[in-house]
């Protein structure tokens, strides 16, 4: 008989304990459709008209017009004479606040500058969000190997290491939810493409407690992942170690790179 796999801890909110869903009545609907409206420009859509918002948001034209002409006002967004509207850098502003108030990335940042001087190879934290990895903290430690090693960075999780062990880290009725609803666009030719073998690599990143990842988000870039728990056990980023993979075999990543990474997965479990 196999041996059972061990539960998986559930990923911790930003506060500690269980936040049960807000009424529908307490909820703010201008301020979500607003928000939505600035995550609807990305690099594929720098520059979005009225129409193309309203689209991407689910929203009227008229609905549309009123947060685009608000988010001007206010600063979030110009536009042109073509009424094309994009970005300004006040959108950091929102991204900024968090890395100065999160305690999260400030605890990670020591133990993660060290992981990546004492081996010479990048490394970066990431949480889960929606269908993505955002990147809170990372260092290249002198090696640009990818443009995606800068927080704030925001990756697909499905095809990265930090990715696997977060959606590993779900419950499992909750990652197997999350796989099936992955679209599974191949980024390289190594990207995994299928959801059986997906949820067979999630599988075995619960059981083996890491993840590892062969050029499959950029040709190249090989990269290994363990999660960051705190003393309860509770799943609250992970830690990853990124190489070219000219310099490494992905056996040699593993034996080379998981012992430190299980050292700074150790030292930060008694601060999260």
């Amino acid at each position: 008989m196999k041996p059972r796999a061990p539960a998986a801890p559930a990923i911790a909110p930003e506060t500690d304990g269980d936040t049960p869903a807000p009424a529908a009545r307490d909820l703010v609907a201008g301020l979500e459709k607003g928000l939505a409206v600035i995550r609807a420009f990305d690099r594929s859509h720098p520059r979005l008209t009225i129409s193309e918002v309203a689209q991407r948001c689910q929203l009227s034209r008229a609905a549309a017009r009123r947060y685009l002409i608000t988010l001007e006002h206010l600063g979030y967004l110009r536009s042109d004479e073509k009424k094309l509207y994009a970005l300004t850098a006040k959108v950091l502003r929102l991204g900024q606040s968090y890395m100065q108030s999160n305690v999260l990335p400030r605890i990670v940042e020591p133990e993660l500058h060290r992981l990546a001087n004492g081996l010479q190879e990048a490394s970066s934290a990431g949480v889960l969000d929606g269908d993505d990895v955002i990147c809170i903290a990372a260092t290249t430690a002198g090696r640009l190997v990818s443009r995606t090693l800068q927080p704030g960075t925001r990756v697909p999780a499905w095809c990265t290491a930090n990715g696997r062990v977060l959606v590993a880290a779900l419950a499992p009725d909750e990652a197997e939810a999350w796989i099936a609803r992955q679209s599974l666009q191949p980024l390289t030719p190594q990207s995994m493409t299928s959801v059986r073998r997906l949820a067979a690599a999630v599988a075995q990143v619960r059981v083996q407690g890491w993840a590892a990842v062969d050029q499959e988000l950029e040709p190249g870039l090989r990269t290994l992942s363990v999660p960051l728990a705190g003393r309860r056990g509770t799943v609250r980023a992970a830690l990853n170690v990124s190489v070219s993979a000219d310099r490494f075999t992905m056996q040699q990543l593993i034996d080379t790179c998981l012992p430190p990474l299980r050292q700074a997965q150790k030292a930060l479990r008694p601060l999260l």
